[in-house]
C-alpha cells in the first residue's frame, strides 16, 4: 500500500470519529421551558428537541420509543430534576446506552440544583400523594430561577462544547440584560396582586406565589397528584364562603372541570395560566410566558 493511500484510509478513520465543527449540540429538553432557554443560549449551535409539551402533566410521560431515539442521539439532557421526571427518565436513560447523559456526567443537566428549592418535606410517605423528596419541583413558574438556571446551562453548553465558549457567553449576557428588565417589568405590572387570594388546583405555584406575593388558599387536589372528589370540593367551596378568593388557578395541562365546578359556585373566574411555553398563544418563548401569566392573573382583579 503506497504511502499516499495509507494517509487516506488515516484520515478517513479519524473522520469517521470527529464531530465536524459545523454540526449542532443535540439538546433533548424534558419541558418546553428549558427547550425554550437552550434555545436562547445556543442559538444556532444547538439542535433541541422538546420531549414534553405544555398540555402534558410532565410527572406523567410514557418511554415511548421516539423519545428513545432522541434520546440516544443526544449531547445534553436538560431536566428539572427534584424527581418530577422520576416516572419515566431514569427508565429512558437506562435504555438509550449513550453515556453521555447518564447522571453524574456533562451531558446530564438538571435546573433544580441551582434554585433555592421551596416546599422541602421533612420526611416523604406515599400516604401524603405526589410529594417529592428534594422540594416542589415547578421551579420555573419563578422567573428569577430561570435567570439562575440560564448561567448554570450557559457553563455547562460551553463545557460540552468549549470550541464555542465564547459564543454561548456572549449569548447568556444578552440574555441575562433582557431578562432582568422583564422581570423588573413584571414585577411593577404585577404590584396589584400583592396579598391576592387564591385556590390552586395542583400544589405547582409556589414559586410563583412567592415571586408575586400571592395568598393561596387550599388546593383542589387533596393530596398533591390526586385528582379532586365531589366531597373535598365541597369542602373547599365551604372554606371559600368564610374566607372568600379572587380565582382558581390552574396549569394549561390540568383538568379543568373541577375549577369550573368550584368557579360557578364561588362565582369567582378561573385563571388558566399557561405554566410552561407553548401554553397560551402568547406564550411562544420565554418572555412571553411571563406576559401572558401576569396579565391573566391581572384579569382576574377586574
Amino acid at each position: 500500500m503506497s504511502n499516499r493511500l495509507l494517509k487516506f484510509v488515516f484520515s478517513a478513520a479519524l473522520g469517521s470519529f470527529a464531530v465536524p465543527a459545523f454540526a449542532a449540540l443535540n439538546i433533548f429538553a424534558c419541558e418546553p421551558e428549558w427547550g425554550a432557554l437552550a434555545h436562547e443560549l445556543g442559538g444556532d449551535k444547538v439542535d433541541v428537541y422538546n420531549a414534553t409539551n405544555a398540555f402534558q402533566d410532565p410527572h406523567h410521560v410514557q418511554a415511548k420509543p421516539s423519545l428513545l431515539a432522541r434520546a440516544r442521539n443526544a449531547d445534553m439532557v436538560v431536566c428539572t430534576g427534584s424527581q418530577l421526571e422520576i416516572g419515566w427518565l431514569p427508565i429512558l436513560l437506562r435504555q438509550t446506552g449513550n453515556p453521555k447523559i447518564q447522571p453524574g456526567k456533562p451531558g446530564y443537566f438538571e435546573a433544580s440544583g441551582y434554585v433555592r428549592m421551596l416546599e422541602v418535606p421533612s420526611s416523604v410517605d406515599r400516604s401524603l400523594g405526589d410529594v417529592h423528596p428534594g422540594g416542589n419541583p415547578h421551579i420555573q413558574t419563578d422567573p428569577r430561577n430561570i435567570g439562575m438556571v440560564a448561567d448554570a446551562m450557559a457553563k455547562r453548553l460551553a463545557e460540552i462544547d468549549p470550541a464555542n465558549r465564547a459564543y454561548y457567553q456572549s449569548n447568556y449576557k444578552s440574555f441575562a440584560g433582557r431578562w432582568q428588565a422583564a422581570i423588573v417589568k413584571w414585577e411593577k405590572e404585577a404590584a396589584p396582586l400583592r396579598g391576592m387570594p387564591i385556590v390552586v388546583h395542583h400544589k405547582a405555584f409556589i414559586y410563583l406565589e412567592n415571586w408575586l406575593g400571592l395568598n393561596e388558599l387550599a388546593a383542589l387536589e387533596p393530596k398533591p397528584g390526586v385528582e379532586p372528589s365531589s366531597g373535598h370540593l365541597s369542602e373547599v367551596l365551604a372554606q371559600l364562603q368564610r374566607q372568600p378568593a379572587k380565582a382558581v388557578i390552574r396549569a394549561a395541562y390540568n383538568d379543568g372541570r373541577g375549577s369550573e365546578w368550584l368557579a360557578e359556585r364561588a362565582k369567582i373566574p378561573v385563571v388558566v395560566v399557561p405554566f410552561t411555553v407553548g401554553g397560551s398563544e402568547r406564550a411562544k418563548d420565554l418572555f412571553g410566558l411571563f406576559d401572558d401569566t401576569v396579565q391573566r392573573l391581572l384579569s382576574a382583579l377586574k
